[in-house]
């Protein structure tokens, strides 16, 4: 049997292991059951596809999404691996074949949605198979307790009992302690190893700030990202729509992407986005999980996500490479009550609204931190770390102060006025405003009318929004958005506690800090390798064009800024930088070592 590091340095391009990659590859090689959670980039594709190469039979792959199968496959077989998919997109004829040749044992490596896999004569196919092992990706789907549950998912359970010799691995790059649980515990992974390699995604800067005019503040954050590629999330398909069009406007690269769209247009944009430079995806959540596309510079939320693994699964589709990437999010207290309705008008079980408002609760405490944020996100998930100082309250923290008067008058007008009120009426009502429904509900008679005056509106919306984030008022979306004390505000009031809240976030223009950090870490030492990494692009996109593939399919970018830095002249060379496999070589060295040649002999 080849060894993993063997087929990792001729088959991948790269010299070692990264984390616990190689202690994963060898627990599955050897027969085990595993459950695997690893920060999006980190490299867990590699944890069952070497596996599936040691092995003998074939790997099986299950995977949510047609994209994403399309996407690894045609990546595989640039490294030379046999992969194939079976799915609904392809042809009747199509399937036959690749049926045939998981019989032979003619195949590496097979993708497959859950419900294919499920299907009778499939399951019948795999027990007449050799079988190395079955990969469960994106595995948070199966818990209830994540953010993207999938009922199929759950019914993958029943491989343990037709396939119990056979090693299952599953993983994802967001679960909680409660969905991690759930899913080794569906799974029958009980008796297997879990690998946590934890959550932090160190080149990513995190910047969460309040809207004001939010479509300035996405094109002004688009801009610092001159001929880049990113992802601008809205909340609605109208949204998209019209923040697509509106940036197109103002010069952007912009495409929309919804569930609204016909199936040929989301799959043209989506095509474009992954093929060409400096693209604008403009989407709601249905875009995103499975796009593999490493070199997606920054990604935007123009609205709150509806929790913290969501946001984390959708600014992880930045920076995949490695290289700095950032993460902008505008929000709003519109936005809590928009979040909030979903919840409650969904058809989801009373418990498991329960769990929503739960985590959205932690996405607000998120937005209102006056720590640093990467210590939040990841303590969410039970991992920890020092202050970043690459996020905005590492590099301009926010200020506190002891917030217990004003706290104690916010709650008391709250309860004063019934509890049925919104934040805007609530804040008129302690500042003594001349407002013509307070005389009418008879409010400005109440001890608390005008108590709050001394305290500007801004700063009121301020302290209620972090005290909404603190779980001691509730948006009560059945009551068109009014607030109420929570059990935890009761509980402030009787027993007198206190508490220190952050100053309300000053509206003032920051400059992204991406650039900054790009200038510390490209190790591209003049102008002259500059214009290699150039011609070495350009070459690369040249090649992808002509096979009509994604450029970063040939190489990702870290492996041409490598290139540009060392200017490898021979093929042994050429071969030590990292990314450069043997079938990579031979398909692609040769026009990379002439356009690095012909680069020197012009700087001579």
């Amino acid at each position: 049997m080849t060894s993993p590091l063997s087929i990792l340095k001729k088959t991948y391009g790269y010299d070692s292991f990264r984390g616990e990659q190689a202690a994963i590859i060898d627990h599955i090689v050897a027969g085990n059951h595993a459950f695997v959670l690893m920060p999006t980039g980190g490299g867990k594709s590699l944890c069952y596809q070497i596996p599936s190469l040691c092995r003998a039979g074939v790997g099986i792959i299950v995977s949510p999404l047609i994209a994403l199968m399309q996407d690894q496959v045609e990546a595989l077989k640039q490294l030379g691996i046999r992969a194939a998919a079976i799915n609904s997109s392809m042809e009747p004829a199509h399937v036959s074949s690749v049926k045939r040749a998981i019989r032979a044992g003619e195949i590496d490596m097979v993708y497959v949605a859950p419900e294919r896999l499920l299907m009778p004569d499939f399951l019948e196919l795999l027990e007449q198979s050799t079988i190395a092992l079955f990969a469960i990706d994106e595995a948070h789907c199966v818990s209830q307790w994540g953010h993207d549950f999938r009922p199929h998912y759950t019914q993958l359970a029943d491989l343990a009992a037709r396939f119990p010799n056979i090693p299952r691995i599953a993983l994802t790059a967001t679960a909680d302690a409660p969905t991690r649980k759930d899913i080794v515990e569906r799974l029958g992974l009980t008796s297997g190893r879990t690998f946590v390699a934890g959550f932090d995604r160190p080149n990513i800067h995190y910047t969460i700030t309040l809207k004001d005019s939010p479509k300035q503040q996405i094109l002004r954050f688009i801009k610092t990202h001159a001929d880049e590629s990113g992802i601008v999330y809205c909340l609605s398909r109208q949204n998209v729509e019209d923040m697509a069009a509106w940036l197109k406007k103002e010069g952007c690269k912009a495409l929309p992407y919804h569930a609204g769209l016909d199936a040929a247009t989301r799959a043209k944009n989506q095509e474009i986005f992954l093929k060409e430079e400096s693209v604008v995806m403009v989407a709601t959540i249905a875009f995103g999980m499975g796009i593999n596309k490493p070199d997606v510079r920054f990604v935007a939320h123009m609205s709150i996500p509806k929790n913290i693994e969501a946001y984390y699964q959708e600014t992880g589709r930045a920076g995949r490479d490695g290289l700095p990437a950032e993460a902008l999010m505008l929000y709003g207290m519109a936005d809590v009550a928009m979040q909030r309705s979903f919840i409650e008008n969904s058809t989801a079980p009373e418990q498991q609204k329960r769990i929503e408002h739960h985590k959205l609760n932690a996405l607000l405490g998120l937005c209102e931190a006056a720590c640093c944020r990467r210590q939040v996100l990841l303590e969410y998930f039970n991992d920890h770390a020092a202050p970043c100082n690459n996020c905005d309250t590492c590099l301009n923290p926010r200020e506190t102060f002891d917030a217990t008067l004003e706290t104690q008058k916010a709650l008391s007008t709250v309860y004063r006025t019934g509890q049925r009120f919104g934040v805007g009426y609530v804040t008129d009502v302690l500042m003594g405003k001349d407002n013509p429904r307070i005389p009418q509900f008879g409010h400005d008679n109440l001890p608390v009318y005008g108590i709050g005056k001394d305290t500007s509106k801004n700063d009121w919306q301020s302290i209620f929004r972090q005290l909404v984030a603190g779980n001691l008022l509730e948006v009560d979306t059945a009551e068109h958005g009014g607030i109420r004390l929570s059990p935890r505000g009761l509980q402030f009031l009787k027993q007198k506690e206190s508490i220190r809240l952050s100053r309300p976030e000053q509206r003032t223009r920051t400059a992204s800090k991406t650039r900054e950090l790009k200038a510390a870490v490209e190790q591209l030492g003049g102008e002259g390798d500059s214009h290699l990494l150039a011609a070495l692009k350009a070459v690369r996109t040249a090649l992808a064009k002509a096979q009509n593939l994604p450029p970063y399919v040939i190489f990702h970018d870290k492996t041409l800024r490598e290139m540009a830095i060392r200017k490898p002249g021979t093929r042994d060379q050429l071969l030590s930088i990292s990314g450069v496999g043997e079938q990579k070589i031979e398909r692609y060295g040769q026009a990379f070592l002439t356009a690095i040649a012909e680069h020197e002999n012009q700087a001579a």
